[in-house]
């Protein structure tokens, strides 16, 4: 008896919906030419880090909950005396996801996470590059339901990076609203 390899949810919506949706709005010939979600890249700085070396232990272990894939220390590269920041010392932590580790973390961004952020009433469109990434900021870490609030030694945002294959914002705007993230002018546009 063969067993059914896994796909997450978000990949197969990608191949079964959001390919011939993009396929249609744009008027691409090839199902190659529709964007896709390259990777996705977090990114927390822990400026306190200079003074406490423990932030950046506790930092690393919740980035590594929260996206089920170790996390590293990243160093700074020059001293700046204004801050008291040595050269080589550690002040971020990072994770780059690719592949099904991606699309969990979207499916659990958006699903879970994002509906736990206080008055949220969607995303901004302003994140975008020009180049067709999109950065979100998000202000606390406790929204991810990995994290345990009672073990949180201190509450710290993060910057979350979306980086697709698309040529333009307007094309990766359309590429992450059919994935399911909800930017707040979406619901203007559908009422027209």
């Amino acid at each position: 008896m063969k067993v059914a390899a896994y796909s997450p949810r978000l990949k197969d919506k990608y191949k079964g919906e959001v390919v011939p949706n993009l396929k249609q709005q744009f008027k691409y010939k090839s199902p190659m030419q529709v964007p896709r979600l390259e990777k996705i890249c977090l990114n927390q700085g822990v400026g306190a880090a200079v003074a406490d070396k423990k932030l950046i232990e506790s930092a690393v272990k919740e980035m590594s909950t929260i996206t089920g894939q170790k996390a590293i220390a990243t160093y700074s590269k020059k001293d700046i005396s204004n801050f008291k920041l040595r050269k080589g010392v550690a002040i971020g932590v990072r994770v780059t996801l690719r592949g099904d580790r991606m699309y969990e973390f979207l499916d659990r961004l958006i699903s879970v996470s994002l509906p736990r952020i206080r008055d949220f009433r969607g995303i901004g469109e302003k994140g975008f590059d020009g180049h067709g990434n999109y950065t979100l900021g998000v202000t606390e870490q406790i929204i991810f339901p990995e994290i345990d609030i009672d073990k949180v030694s201190k509450i710290m945002g993060m910057d979350i990076t979306f980086v697709t294959s698309a040529k333009s914002d307007k094309e990766a705007l359309a590429l992450l609203a059919e994935f399911g993230l909800p930017f707040k002018n979406q619901k203007k546009e559908e009422i027209k």
